[in-house]
């Protein structure tokens, strides 16, 4: 009754999640983000972000297969060789200026984008199995309601009671100096 959960397509679609955001930061100096840096790549790059989280979600949903799920590692693919490649060679708008924190984080968005393909389409699998509890279901380590200790009937002792301060030691008399 259990529900199994991949981890390729969530790691691929997170990537891409990433990869989408960080076109909006700063990817290098002068406070140039990829929409004011490049020209076109900023839309190919947007697009191949969407489109890996169209064919991931494919996977994790058979239901929702909006985009065949074999076009996610040819995409992951262009997005790492388009990120990478602008990396090294900055475009000309950006002049001299190194690349910045949105440039690694759609460097490393690209990567998991990949990560996710490799998992979703490789040998190694990971997957999480996710499964309902039975309500009805009672733990007497976790239940405090009165009988909740199977066969026993019995109700633990507060706290105060098992160490030591109990009626007792709210009636002994005070010292006052």
């Amino acid at each position: 009754m259990g529900h199994r959960i991949e981890a390729g397509p969530v790691v691929a679609i997170a990537g891409a999640l990433l990869l989408l955001v960080s076109l909006f930061l700063d990817w290098f100096a002068p406070g140039l983000s990829a929409w004011t840096a490049f020209e076109v790549l900023d839309l190919l790059l947007a697009g191949l972000a969407v489109a890996a989280v169209l064919a991931a979600s494919g996977l994790l949903l058979p239901d929702l297969d909006l985009l065949d799920r074999r076009w996610l590692v040819p995409l992951a693919v262009a997005a790492v060789v388009i990120v990478g490649s602008q990396i090294v060679d900055p475009p000309p708008a950006a002049g001299d200026g190194d690349p910045e924190s949105g440039a690694w984080l759609g460097l490393a968005g690209s990567l998991l984008m990949a990560a996710g393909a490799l998992l979703s389409f490789g040998r190694l699998r990971f997957a999480v199995t996710v499964e309902g509890r039975d309500p009805r279901q009672r733990v007497a380590a976790v239940d405090t309601r009165p009988g909740a200790r199977q066969g026993t009937g019995a109700v633990a002792a507060p706290a105060s009671e098992r160490l030591g301060f109990g009626d007792e030691a709210s009636t002994a008399p005070s010292q006052d100096r």
